[in-house]
C-alpha cells in the first residue's frame, strides 16, 4: 500500500510559450526520470511527442508523466508526481479543464516579461472553477523586460489572487544569478554552466537585506493569519518557527487564500527546485481535497461523496482517451478504491460492464505496466471498449456516478471528403476516433449532400484536426472553407393555432392546438409549457407536441439554421376520441412551426468572440482600427508592461485569418486569444448575405 500523503497530481497550465514545457522538462531531469534535456525549440520535449506539437512549438495533448522527488537536499521521504503538461493555446482550452478537474494541485507558469497574458485568465478562471490549489511560477526572467515584480502586481490586479512571494530573484534580465528564499534567508546562486545541480547555497547579498526583510515580514504577516495560536505569537514579538508557518502557508494554499509565488528561468535552469520542494510543501495530497461528489443517472447530487480510500468501493472517472498503436488508452483518474488487472468494472454512462485489461503509468509516450492502481493514482487503462471522457467507472455490485464534464458547444466548422472513393471509410474510422479523443470536436454528416462536417473551437484547432488525418492516419482530404455555426430566433411573440386532419380510409387523424411561440432571451435555449386546462388537450399528448416543437427547431425557416432562444406554450386545443393520437399530435406541431415561425419576424443570430489582443504602443491605433472595421466593439485598454492589451466583442465570421493580418500589422509582434462569448443579431445586410448564400447551397445540393 502506498502512503497517500505522499502522492501529488499536479498539471502545469500558463499562457501560450510562458514555458511551460520547458518547465515540465526541467521536473523530469532533476527528478531523475529523463537524463538529457529535450528542448520544445528543438521540437525534442519530452512531453511534446506528436508531429505537429514538435514543428508547432506548441503543446496540443495534455500528456502525463509520473516522478518521485525528495527535495532538494533529499529532505524528504520520495514523493510521486503525477504531472499533467497542458496546452497553453485557446483553441485548446477544454484540455486544459479537463485536466483541471482531474488534478489536486497545479503550477501557474507566467512569462517574466509578457505577465498575465490573454489565456493565462481563461486557465485561471478554470482553475477557479475546479477549485484546484496552486503555486505561481514567473518564468524566463533571464529576458529582456522581464520584471518580477511587475507580474506579481498584474497577477494581483487583472486575476485578483493574492500572490505570497516566497522568493526575490538575485540581479534580473541577463543578469539573473539565483533566488533568495526568504523562509529560511538563504541565497540560492547557480553557476553558468547551465547544470541545474550546480548551486551554491549563500548568505543574502549585502545590498538585499532590506528588501528580503521586508518582504519577509509581509509573508509571515499573511500566513499567520491562519492559525490563531501563531498570530498571537507573531503580535507579541516571538516569531514562529519555521515549520509552523510552512503550515499556515499549507493550510492557505489549500483554502486558496493566496498562492505561493516563485522566479527563475527553466531554459537556464535556475530556481526550478525551490517549486518541487513547494509542490510538496504546499500542495495538497489527494486526501486533503474535497471528496468527489456522486450524481444520481440525471445529474442530481445524491449527496454521498467518493472519499479517497483504498478500502472504498471504487470510483474512477475516465479523463481523456487517446488512441495509439496499441489500441485506445483511457486516461483515469481513481477516486476511491482499487482498480486491479481483470477485474470487471461498471461503466455508469452505458450501463455495461467491462474487464480492466491492461493498467499503465504513463511518461509521455512511454508506458509501465502495472497489476492494479488505488485512490489517488493516475493511470491510462488499455482495451476499454465503449468508455469515453467523463465516463464513470465503478464497482459493479455497488454503482456511484461522478459528476460529469460539460463541454463548450463548437462554433466553427468545415466541409470534408475524400480525395478518393476508396479512402471513405479511412475517413470515417480515423474521425471517429479523434472524436472519442476530444469532445470539443464534432462531426455530423449532411444529410442532402452527404457531406461529412468537422465543428471544432477556432481555426487552430480544425487546421490541426486535418493535420492529424493527413499524417497520422494518411488521409487525403479536400476541405470546404470554414463556416460560422449561425443560429436563429424570433423577434415578436405569435399566438397561432393550426388543426391536422387526415381522412383516408380506416382511422384517421385529427389534433388541434392553439399556441403562443415567443422570444427568450439570449442563451435560454427551447421551453415548452402547457396550460391546458379541462380535457381538451389529454395530457398524454403533451409530449408529443413539445417533440414535434422541439424536432423542428433544428431547421429555422430563414436558412435552416438551429432556432434557439423560444418559448412554446400550448394553450387550448382539441382532440377526437377516436382519431386523435400522439402521431398527429406530433405532426400537427410540426406544421404548426413551418407555419407560425415566419410571422415571428425571424433574424439570423451569429457567435460573437471575446477577442483579447496584444501588441505594441505603436501598432495600437492599427489594431483597434482594423477591429472597428471588423464590426469589433472595444471594451477595455489596458497598459501592459511591454506594450497594450485590447479587449473586445468581435462577430467570428468576420475573424477569419486575423492572426496574419495582426501579424503584419504589428510586425510580428502581436497575439490574441479568442473564446466564444454568446450568440447576437446580425445587421441587416449580414443576414440577407447569410440567407443568400443558404440558400445558393440549397441550389446547390438539388442539382
Amino acid at each position: 500500500m502506498t502512503d497517500l500523503n505522499k502522492y501529488r497530481n499536479i498539471g502545469i497550465f500558463a499562457h501560450v510559450d510562458a514555458g511551460k514545457t520547458t518547465t515540465t522538462e526541467r521536473f523530469l531531469k532533476l527528478t531523475g526520470k529523463i537524463h538529457k534535456l529535450g528542448e520544445v525549440h528543438d521540437g525534442a520535449a519530452t512531453t511534446d511527442f506528436m508531429e505537429q506539437e514538435q514543428e508547432r512549438g506548441i503543446t496540443i495533448q495534455s500528456a502525463a508523466t509520473t516522478c518521485f522527488w525528495s527535495g532538494s537536499d533529499d529532505q524528504f521521504e520520495p514523493h510521486r508526481f503525477n504531472i499533467i503538461d497542458t496546452p497553453g493555446h485557446v483553441d485548446f482550452t477544454v484540455e486544459v479543464y479537463r485536466s483541471l478537474k482531474v488534478l489536486d494541485g497545479g503550477v501557474g507558469v507566467f512569462c517574466g516579461s509578457g505577465g498575465v497574458e490573454p489565456q493565462s485568465e481563461t486557465n485561471w478562471r478554470y482553475a477557479n472553477d475546479s477549485k484546484v490549489a496552486r503555486l505561481i511560477y514567473v518564468n524566463k526572467l533571464d529576458r529582456i523586460g522581464a520584471d518580477y515584480f511587475k507580474v506579481v502586481d498584474q497577477i494581483k490586479n487583472v486575476l485578483g489572487a493574492n500572490p505570497l512571494v516566497m522568493v526575490l530573484p538575485i540581479g534580473q534580465e541577463s543578469d539573473l544569478s539565483g533566488v533568495v528564499d526568504l523562509l529560511t534567508r538563504k541565497a540560492w546562486v547557480w553557476d553558468e554552466s547551465g547544470d541545474p545541480l550546480n548551486y551554491e547555497i549563500k548568505d543574502v547579498p549585502e545590498e538585499m537585506n532590506a528588501a528580503v526583510e521586508e518582504w519577509r515580514e509581509k509573508l509571515i504577516e499573511t500566513a499567520v493569519e491562519l492559525d490563531d495560536d501563531a498570530m498571537e505569537s507573531y503580535l507579541n514579538g516571538d516569531e514562529p518557527s519555521i515549520e509552523v508557518i510552512k503550515k499556515c502557508i499549507r493550510e492557505g494554499t489549500r483554502k486558496l487564500n493566496f498562492f505561493p509565488t516563485y522566479c527563475g528561468s527553466s531554459f537556464k535552469n535556475k530556481g526550478v527546485q525551490l517549486i518541487l520542494d513547494a509542490v510538496i510543501d504546499y500542495l495538497p495530497d489527494p486526501t486533503e481535497i474535497n471528496p468527489q461528489p456522486e450524481v444520481d443517472p440525471e445529474g442530481n447530487e445524491t449527496g454521498q461523496f467518493a472519499e479517497v480510500d483504498p478500502n472504498k468501493p471504487l470510483r474512477a472517472l475516465a479523463f481523456k482517451i487517446m488512441d495509439d498503436k496499441y489500441g485506445a488508452l483511457t486516461f483515469t483518474r481513481v477516486y476511491s478504491g482499487k482498480i486491479q488487472k481483470g477485474m470487471s468494472v461498471l461503466n455508469t454512462f452505458t450501463g455495461k460492464t467491462e474487464r480492466i485489461g491492461r493498467i499503465i503509468e504513463m511518461h509521455a509516450d512511454d508506458r509501465t505496466e502495472v497489476e492494479s492502481a488505488q485512490a489517488g493514482d493516475i493511470v491510462a487503462l488499455l482495451g476499454m471498449k465503449s468508455v469515453q471522457t467523463g465516463h464513470t467507472l465503478c464497482d459493479p455490485n455497488n454503482p456511484a456516478t461522478l459528476e460529469p464534464m460539460v463541454f463548450p458547444d463548437p462554433v466553427i466548422s468545415l466541409a470534408i471528403k475524400p480525395k478518393d472513393k476508396g479512402q471513405a471509410e479511412k475517413l470515417g474510422t480515423a474521425i471517429g476516433k479523434m472524436v472519442a479523443e476530444d469532445p470539443s470536436f464534432q462531426v455530423e454528416t449532411d444529410e442532402d449532400s452527404g457531406e461529412t462536417i468537422l465543428k471544432g473551437m477556432g481555426e487552430l484547432h480544425l487546421d490541426i484536426k486535418v493535420d492529424i488525418l493527413k499524417r497520422t492516419y494518411g488521409v487525403e482530404a479536400e476541405i470546404g472553407k470554414p463556416q460560422v455555426a449561425y443560429r436563429e430566433t424570433i423577434t415578436v411573440p405569435i399566438t397561432d393555432s393550426y388543426t391536422h386532419k387526415k381522412q383516408s380510409g380506416g382511422s384517421g387523424q385529427f389534433a388541434k392546438i392553439d399556441y403562443v411561440i415567443e422570444p427568450q432571451e439570449s442563451g435560454a435555449g427551447f421551453e415548452f409549457e402547457s396550460k391546458v386546462v379541462g380535457g381538451n388537450v389529454p395530457r398524454e399528448f403533451w409530449p408529443a407536441v413539445q417533440k414535434g416543437f422541439k424536432s423542428s427547431i433544428e431547421k429555422g425557416v430563414l436558412a435552416g439554421y438551429p432556432t434557439v432562444d423560444i418559448k412554446v406554450t400550448l394553450n387550448d386545443g382539441a382532440f377526437h376520441a377516436v382519431d386523435s393520437s400522439a402521431v398527429a399530435f406530433e405532426i400537427a406541431s410540426r406544421a404548426a412551426y413551418r407555419q407560425s415561425m415566419p410571422k415571428g419576424k425571424p433574424d439570423i443570430l451569429e457567435p460573437i468572440m471575446k477577442i483579447d489582443v496584444f501588441c505594441a504602443d505603436e501598432s495600437m491605433g492599427d489594431v483597434i482600427g482594423d477591429l472597428n472595421r471588423r464590426r469589433g466593439m472595444i471594451k477595455t485598454q489596458e497598459p501592459a508592461t511591454t506594450g497594450v492589451r485590447i479587449k473586445a466583442d468581435a462577430p467570428l465570421s468576420e475573424m477569419f485569418g486575423y492572426i496574419g493580418h495582426l501579424r503584419t500589422m504589428t510586425s510580428g509582434r502581436g497575439q490574441f486569444s479568442m473564446e466564444f462569448s454568446h450568440y447576437a443579431p446580425t445587421p441587416k445586410a449580414v443576414a440577407e448575405i447569410v440567407i443568400k448564400e443558404a440558400k445558393e447551397r440549397e441550389e446547390a445540393k438539388k442539382k
